[in-house]
């Protein structure tokens, strides 16, 4: 068995930037095992244990593993609102529609089970705003953090599938592309 080079990479942005989707990509074309901070963020705020998003929270990283990359994705606060607010969920499933890109066969409600989709209460307009003043105010410093220590990769711009390609060259040069498609259109 070939086991695959190691690559420890933090991918940073704010909420409704395109993470999951990116994480997605990276998984299918590189073959790395993916953490959602989110989803330990969440499960740890349902448990009422936290976890901070700081450059202590980077620090303790750090003691733990080296981290070898931190990958930003940088999109403007505008393009996020707009997404976050028509963003839906089916919650038994984790299956995410949006109003504007990827909506629901039928207004409301799953494509696949019928059942009434719901709004995140941090995908509601008024707390899209707060979100992201937070996410803004803790995450600069974390952000120069890594930049200090040479790791952070900036990628800009409104659309997941613009910057993917430019993600994908980067990790390219770090890691080898163990899909079956065709590696000149990664999607």
């Amino acid at each position: 068995m070939v086991v695959p080079p190691l690559l420890r990479a933090v991918i940073m942005g704010p909420p409704g930037s395109g993470k999951g989707t990116v994480s997605a990509r990276i998984i299918k074309h590189f073959g790395v095992k993916h953490l959602s901070s989110g989803d330990l963020l969440r499960d740890n705020m349902q448990r009422k244990t936290g976890f901070p998003r700081t450059v202590a929270q980077a620090e303790a990283l750090d003691k733990e593993c080296q981290i070898d990359t931190v990958i930003d994705l940088d999109v403007p606060f505008e393009t996020i609102k707009c997404r976050l607010t028509a963003r839906w969920i089916h919650p038994a499933s984790g299956r995410v529609y949006n109003l504007e890109f990827s909506p629901p066969k039928v207004q409301g409600i799953d494509d696949i089970t019928g059942e009434p989709l719901v709004q995140r209460d941090d995908d509601k307009p008024e707390t899209v705003t707060k979100r992201l003043q937070a996410y803004d105010a803790q995450t600069k410093p974390v952000l120069e953090y890594y930049r200090e220590k040479g790791l952070l990769k900036s990628f800009s711009g409104t659309e997941t599938n613009k910057i993917w390609p430019h993600i994908y060259a980067f990790l390219q040069t770090k890691l080898p592309d163990v899909s079956q498609k065709d590696a000149t259109t990664p999607r």
